[in-house]
């Protein structure tokens, strides 16, 4: 496996721009480090530590103390599966047109809003509205309790 194939090349890009709409989400002091084809972050704070920022769900977790810690961590189990998506990425690689340097894979229907990890769900999107969009329902949704009925609007 080579880790480049699911990974976006973070050089050339407005992160403090792209990722402005999740402050109050993401540590206020961070250096991306990762980032996987679904726009999923990885970070590492001022203690050394790596978390990953879940746009899907809106989650922030603590995966590892050190880069070298998660390094030894992807390898285990199905943890690459899980936090680079593998099976999905590889899905979409095949089905889908390629992505563009300012693009990810995104949803259709937000995992927020009742949306799958699957690829019927998915289609290349751009990074600017993918982060944009999903931080915007993760706000507007956070505190409510699971299972609450939500009226959207789609814009089409």
């Amino acid at each position: 496996m080579d880790i480049g194939d699911y990974l976006i090349d973070p050089r050339g890009k407005n992160w403090s721009q792209l990722l402005s709409p999740w402050s109050g989400t993401i540590p206020s002091q961070f250096t991306l480090w990762l980032v996987n084809k679904l726009g999923d972050l990885f970070v590492v704070i001022e203690d050394g530590s790596v978390h990953m920022l879940d746009v899907g769900s809106g989650v922030v977790t603590r995966l590892a103390d050190s880069r070298d810690h998660f390094a030894d961590l992807l390898g285990q189990g199905d943890n690459a599966g899980r936090w680079l998506l593998l099976s999905l990425v590889d899905e979409c690689a095949s089905e889908l047109p390629p992505l563009t340097d300012a693009q990810c894979y995104g949803f259709k229907i937000p995992p927020l809003l009742g949306g799958k990890y699957t690829l019927d769900n998915i289609e290349p999107t751009s990074l600017a509205i993918h982060y944009s969009l999903l931080a915007d329902i993760h706000r507007q949704t956070k505190d409510l309790p699971d299972g609450t009925k939500i009226k959207a609007v789609v814009v089409d």
